[in-house]
């Protein structure tokens, strides 16, 4: 006996989510992959349960620029307690050092510039990246001891919105990879009072901004009014340079064929992304005045 004809459609585009505090990014998904019905969705990021913000959703063909999202700029609002360190870095979980110190709010924001830049920064050990094949939260929750080694992140810019004695509201702007979790630890050792984030919101990512989002309970209220939310694939490469061509372009780049590049328009070297009639075609390089495509989107123009 046959398995069952899948009832899912065909769905292209992206869905900026506003996600609440007390989802996980997984859950998130699931319910708009639901909502709309579709065959394939993922995310561009992943946010912790305790984090709200943007989570952009990618559907269908959209899934192919996926990381170039997740290759662009993050941005941050955050809170530190000032007081204790936990070992997820966060109000979640369990405090394991305690400090009676407490920061200035001159200290603070003269400690941030040292944060700025290429830094190395250790991730948390309740943190996604993969120790011997498992996830270290995994390790972590069965009470292994997580050690990671310190990595490279880039942190744009670090600025201190408000402080007090007991709390420190920050935003910030960093390059992939960068922990939230791992900035309020470290700073709040660099001032020797400890710290931990019990309050997170991320407010863009690569090109998507809070201005784009919509809440999940707005969607699963009016969800026929869903489809009038998604945006077009290729907003997921709308940080790379555009390259119009014609049908015959178009069609050599569907073949997997390069085409040559004319005009003084043509993009300098680099990736890049070709569309047609509004169609958004393929991701790739410009080298050497041509357009070589590396990834070919199914989409009808």
């Amino acid at each position: 006996m046959s398995a069952p004809r899948s009832t899912r459609v065909e769905v292209n585009g992206w869905i900026v989510l506003d996600k609440p505090v007390g989802l996980t990014s997984t859950q998130a998904v699931s319910k708009l992959k639901r909502l709309f019905n579709a065959k394939k969705a993922g995310h561009a990021g992943t946010l912790d349960p305790l984090a709200s913000g943007i989570l952009p959703v990618a559907f269908g063909e959209a899934t192919k620029t996926v990381p170039f999202v997740q290759d662009g700029k993050k941005a941050y609002r955050f809170t530190v307690q000032w007081g204790a360190e936990t070992d997820s870095d966060d109000a979640e979980g369990k405090v394991t050092r305690t400090s009676e110190a407490r920061p200035d709010p001159a200290d603070v924001a003269a400690k941030l510039p040292s944060f700025l830049g290429e830094i190395m920064q250790q991730p948390p050990a309740f943190s996604a990246i993969k120790v011997n094949g498992e996830r270290a939260y995994d390790l972590a929750r069965d009470g292994e001891i997580v050690d990671l080694a310190p990595r490279p992140v880039t942190i744009h810019a670090l600025r201190l919105v408000s402080c007090d004695r007991e709390n420190a509201v920050l935003e910030a702007e960093c390059g992939k990879g960068t922990y939230v979790r791992a900035i309020a630890r470290d700073l709040g050792r660099a001032l020797g009072c400890l710290g931990h984030v019990i309050a997170l919101r991320r407010t863009r990512v690569g090109p998507f901004f809070e201005a784009d989002s919509i809440r999940l309970a707005e969607l699963l209220e009016e969800p026929e009014q869903a489809p009038a939310e998604l945006m077009g694939v290729e907003a997921g490469l709308s940080e790379l340079p555009c390259v119009i061509l014609d049908r015959t372009g178009a069609a050599r780049l569907r073949r997997g064929q390069s085409v040559i590049l004319r005009g003084r328009d043509a993009p300098s070297e680099g990736a890049a992304y070709a569309v047609c009639s509004g169609v958004v075609i393929a991701s790739g390089l410009v080298e050497q005045g041509e357009f070589l495509p590396n990834r070919v989107f199914n989409l009808p123009f």
